[in-house]
């Protein structure tokens, strides 16, 4: 479903990605396993098209994603929750979420919103409230219900579990867990296996920059809480 092959990214004259590559199959949830610093941010924004690559190629479903710009990947499905969520503080829930929808002009937006609505109900709940009103664990929730949006097919979760209370951490991972049922493919980067180990079927661990296929050689990363 999507392979990256001998990918290198640089951020200024820095490189950061060295050679990477990936396989994610459909419907698969694959962890990206990750000290701060690795290279996991840099890796799920550069499939997503915000950082281009010095060299290497991304293809989803054969089509080839390497230079085609961010707003195109949408468009093909790829959704991406960034660290640090990006809500808008000021816009409702129900606003943050359909934004990407609204940008893309798309006819469906009721739709989709009630698909997320079916999906998390805890965003339909919090549908009218301000994202500054929200938790952090809210916030990630809602987060996760935007880039559902758009990720039709291919989703990228950058640290869902980051900074959240436990009983959020669960309900996340709950909620995780019925979006690979539904069939999608996912990338969740995480710096340790705590929260996603049961969710995944692969596992990639990533230092400085290079990737290796760690699926099924154990647990958490030497050294991570």
């Amino acid at each position: 479903m999507l392979t990256i092959e001998n990918l290198d990214v640089s951020i200024g004259q820095v490189a950061i990605l060295r050679h990477v590559n990936l396989t994610l199959g459909t419907g698969q949830m694959a962890g990206l396993i990750g000290r701060n610093g690795a290279g996991k941010t840099t890796l799920l924004r550069s499939i997503m098209g915000l950082l281009a690559p010095r060299q290497g190629t991304i293809t989803l479903d054969g089509k080839a994603l390497t230079t085609a710009p961010a707003h195109l990947r949408t468009r093909l499905g790829v959704g991406y929750m960034p660290e640090d969520r990006r809500l808008v503080p000021q816009l409702s829930v129900y606003e943050n979420i359909c934004v990407p929808l609204w940008a893309m002009r798309h006819k469906e937006v009721q739709t989709r919103w009630q698909q997320v609505c079916r999906m998390i109900p805890e965003v339909e709940a919090f549908a009218d409230r301000k994202a500054q009103q929200l938790s952090g664990g809210q916030q990630k929730l809602v987060a996760i219900g935007r880039a559902l949006v758009s990720g039709s097919r291919l989703l990228l979760l950058d640290e869902p579990f980051e900074g959240v209370a436990p009983a959020l951490s669960r309900r996340i991972a709950d909620v995780v867990a019925d979006l690979k049922h539904e069939g999608l493919s996912i990338i969740l980067a995480e710096s340790d296996l705590q929260h996603c180990a049961d969710l995944l079927d692969q596992v990639f661990r990533i230092e400085r920059g290079e990737v290796s296929d760690d699926t099924g050689a154990g647990a958490e990363l030497p050294g991570s809480a």
